[in-house]
């Protein structure tokens, strides 16, 4: 076990914040490659979903890593990989760039996801639990979104393709390899298992499908919503719109965690489609304030009720297979990530962008009457048993 380190707990949680800060620091920027390149919405939603390309693999293949060779070396690597995805947009900007660049934030994000929590536990012992969950949640959650608000209030200044967040992650980024170096790590098994397959126990799939719809919303106002505020000058703000959908869930997250886990998540299935209503409506007209607005109500379900409730339900319905149930999640949390967003990218170039986000929301709408449907009657045949 790590030394205990008052202090080390603080340096791990603000390398995943600078790693997950650079997964969207280009996404107000999404448009703007797609012009350089030629290419429509379906191409610049291809580019985005590069990223699901490299965290599926670590997700499906790689579960036993962090026991192999240490959980440290985990971080420095994708720290390493974020200030190289960050450079490489910097210096060719470019929507064939975005999907390198996606690819390898994908690869970091997985390798980091692998270990954070249980790396944070080790640095926070005697601490209550769920206190260094916590601490990751929130710190990647605001990283998710902070980098794409950094780079849309770059953007005010003047159009540019290479703004000024892009040197800013990477000087702290920088800082945050120099402070993860000397992190106290737990001695490698190096006859630790290294595949790890995910895993579904029973009940766990209706969560895992809930949060498939959750994100699926918030792909969808990273990669697409840039292009249709565009046609109402008001690209520039994209950023914003990714920040709230995104990092405002973490207001929500105490409220989350004090609800049962079923009620969490078919309260974010009820909130869900009325956000992205809010949402779409602001951006079919141009109106901000309700693109705003609609982002911070649909972020309480995505990073708050859905994302906490679904999580806390399938590692309670895990048992001992806690690391593989909590990989099956994530699994199609990201294919929700990256799916339904090449589909609507597709229907927006060849029918509008205003249609596209309708047949979107009719799904959303159905898909969460669906679950939801799913999990109230599982839950009334728990209560039916209890008695």
């Amino acid at each position: 076990m790590p030394t205990a380190n008052p202090i080390a707990h603080f340096r791990l949680a603000f390398a995943l914040c600078l790693i997950t800060l650079a997964v969207n620091l280009q996404a107000p920027l999404y448009t703007a490659y797609a012009d350089l390149s030629g290419q429509g919405a379906a191409a610049t939603a291809v580019a985005f979903s590069g990223y699901v390309l490299g965290v599926i693999p670590v997700l499906l293949l790689l579960g036993g890593l962090a026991d192999r060779v240490g959980r440290r070396p985990l971080i420095l690597v994708a720290l390493a990989l974020s200030m190289l995805a960050t450079l490489l947009t910097l210096l060719a900007p470019g929507l064939e760039t975005l999907a390198v660049a996606r690819l390898l934030l994908g690869l970091g994000t997985g390798l980091a996801s692998a270990t954070a929590t249980a790396y944070m536990s080790e640095l926070m012992p005697g601490s209550a639990p769920g206190r260094a969950a916590n601490w990751v949640t929130a710190s990647t959650s605001l990283g998710f979104g902070l980098g794409a608000a950094l780079t849309s209030v770059f953007l005010l200044q003047g159009p540019t393709l290479t703004p000024g967040s892009f040197p800013l992650h990477l000087a702290l980024a920088t800082v945050a390899l120099i402070a993860a170096w000397r992190l106290p790590d737990r001695r490698a098994d190096r006859h630790s298992p290294m595949l790890r397959l995910p895993a579904y126990p029973d009940g766990s799939l209706a969560y895992g499908f809930a949060i498939l719809l959750a994100w699926a919303c918030v792909g969808l106002v990273i990669a697409l919503l840039p292009s249709i505020l565009r046609q109402h000058g008001l690209s520039a703000w994209s950023g914003f719109s990714t920040f709230c959908v995104i990092s405002c869930g973490l207001l929500f997250q105490p409220l989350a965690r004090r609800l049962p886990s079923a009620r969490a998540t078919l309260l974010g299935l009820s909130i869900l489609p009325c956000g992205y209503a809010l949402l779409a409506w602001g951006a079919m007209q141009g109106q901000l304030a309700a693109v705003l607005a609609g982002a911070v109500v649909a972020s309480s379900a995505c990073y708050g009720f859905i994302y906490l409730g679904g999580l806390a339900a399938v590692n309670q319905l895990a048992g001992s297979e806690k690391t593989r149930a909590s990989a099956g999640f994530f699994l199609l949390a990201y294919l929700g990530f990256s799916l339904p967003v090449i589909l609507t990218g597709m229907l927006s170039d060849h029918l509008g962008p205003n249609t596209a986000l309708l047949i979107f929301g009719a799904a959303l709408l159905l898909g969460c009457l669906a679950v939801a449907g799913v999990l109230a009657s599982s839950e009334r045949d728990v209560r039916l048993s209890a008695r």
